[in-house]
């Protein structure tokens, strides 16, 4: 469950729709806030062309860093590697998880430290130069692996720095009355971005190969460094001052020393990421060895898979029961979903499967995230959310490298029986008497960009 902070916390790139919580769950908290109940006739993009700008620059780069990763998977295992292309594909998904991770402190001190609108503009300028670069290249001739490793590390570095950028700079963009509708709205697209980008990489290795890819890339993120550099941004003077006067931050340990039930919540949903997040190395190893498919098939079932998690994101309020029976159950659906791919090997079968689990982590998302933000105090939620989101984040590259590693001795079918048996034990352990917790009343917890009462 990487839970991103309201206004901070960057999410790994290529995790959106399968960690237990997503970019859409977090829209979907943020959209359940509303927007203090002001109705306007316009919508926010047409009557505010700096926060219009920015955030197609937002869906331009989330588009692009989505489509590059499905991409290069999809090239990898069905193209450029004969032998370990589970291993293969599973280091470089790694490395594409690894920046939010690992920068998550660099990165802060960077938005802090200079102006947004040249953090924006400078990562999606260089992410451009690194896929223009790539493009030249394989254009020559095929590039080298590492090589490719190299710009898809660098293109999530550029991305780690632009997610949590441009999410804090949404204050200086909008009026206050427009906070929490213009966060909804940038964590929404942000994700049907992502979906996008996922249809169009294996199609585009397949069709035109990786020139074109890194080709396309590069054009969308030198679009999105031309739309923030147009859009002018207002002084942090007032964001300053609210933050002056906001209370101290506490450690994360004595947030969670004084909040047992979500402590255990979060390592229940840490151990179910490690088997969730290995759905992205598992679809293209699954294409090629069992459906002997194409990108087409990739293509169909990543569009699956983050449509069931969209759906499920902003239906999630809707599944009845506490928060931790909720989710106990919609493990255990999710459980179910994933393992019966490893069963079952029909084309339509799978792709019902993955929506089913799509639904199922974009359902549970939304419903601890917004018990998160009524539990946790308004003066710890920052470090809290930052802390947890790359916590939880750690689970991605562990589990590529795992069950990338796993492929190479173990068929796609026996992964997909693997992922299902890891999942039970954490849904048991989310019902146990000892994680549940009763729902705070609506009105416990005033409202806050980005997240729910």
């Amino acid at each position: 469950m990487t839970a991103p902070a309201p206004a901070s916390a960057p999410n790994p790139p290529g995790a959106a729709g399968t960690t237990i919580a997503t970019d859409s769950a977090t829209a979907a908290a943020a959209a359940a806030a509303g927007s203090n109940g002001t109705v306007r006739r316009t919508p926010l993009i047409l009557r505010n062309r700096a926060f219009a700008a920015v955030w197609l620059g937002q869906v331009l780069t989330q588009a692009a860093v989505r489509m590059f990763q499905v991409g290069v998977s999809w090239w990898i295992v069905a193209y450029a590697v004969r032998d370990a292309r589970g291993l293969a594909s599973g280091l470089f998904m790694a490395a594409c998880t690894l920046p939010a991770v690992v920068l998550a402190p660099v990165v802060a001190r960077t938005v802090a430290g200079f102006a947004h609108r040249s953090v924006l503009r400078t990562a999606a300028g260089l992410a451009a130069a690194t896929a223009g670069v790539l493009a030249v290249w394989a254009q020559g001739g095929g590039p080298p692996l590492a090589g490719v490793y190299a710009a898809g590390l660098a293109l999530a570095t550029c991305q780690a720095f632009f997610d949590p950028c441009l999410t804090t700079s949404v204050p200086e963009l909008v009026d206050d009355a427009d906070i929490e509708t213009a966060t909804g709205f940038e964590l929404s697209t942000q994700s049907l971005a992502g979906l996008g980008g996922a249809l169009l990489g294996a199609l585009t290795v397949d069709r035109a190969g990786m020139a074109w890819l890194a080709a396309g890339c590069a054009a969308a993120y030198a679009g999105a460094a031309v739309l923030v550099a147009s859009a002018r941004f207002r002084g942090p003077a007032s964001a300053a001052a609210r933050s002056d006067e906001a209370p101290a931050r506490r450690p994360l340990r004595r947030i969670l020393g004084e909040l047992p039930h979500v402590r255990r919540i979060l390592v229940c949903f840490t151990a179910a990421n490690l088997f969730t997040a290995a759905v992205f190395v598992v679809i293209p190893l699954y294409t090629r060895s069992v459906l002997g498919g194409g990108g087409g098939t990739v293509a169909l079932l990543e569009a699956s898979l983050g449509t069931g998690a969209l759906i499920g994101a902003f239906t999630g309020t809707r599944v009845p029961g506490r928060p931790t029976v909720a989710g106990a159950y919609c493990l255990g659906l999710m459980a179910l979903a994933l393992a019966l791919p490893g069963l079952f090997a029909d084309r339509l079968v799978i792709a019902g499967c993955l929506a089913v689990a799509g639904w199922c982590a974009g359902a549970v998302s939304v419903r601890f995230v917004a018990l998160f933000q009524r539990l946790v105090p308004t003066a710890d939620k920052p470090g809290f959310f930052a802390v947890m989101q790359a916590v939880l984040g750690a689970s991605l590259p562990v589990a590529s490298l795992l069950f990338g590693s796993a492929g190479d001795v173990l068929s796609p079918q026996t992964l997909c029986l693997v992922q299902g048996a890891g999942l039970l034990p954490a849904a048991c352990a989310l019902a146990l008497p000892g994680t549940r917790t009763p729902e705070p009343a609506p009105s416990a917890e005033p409202r806050t960009p980005g997240g729910a009462r």
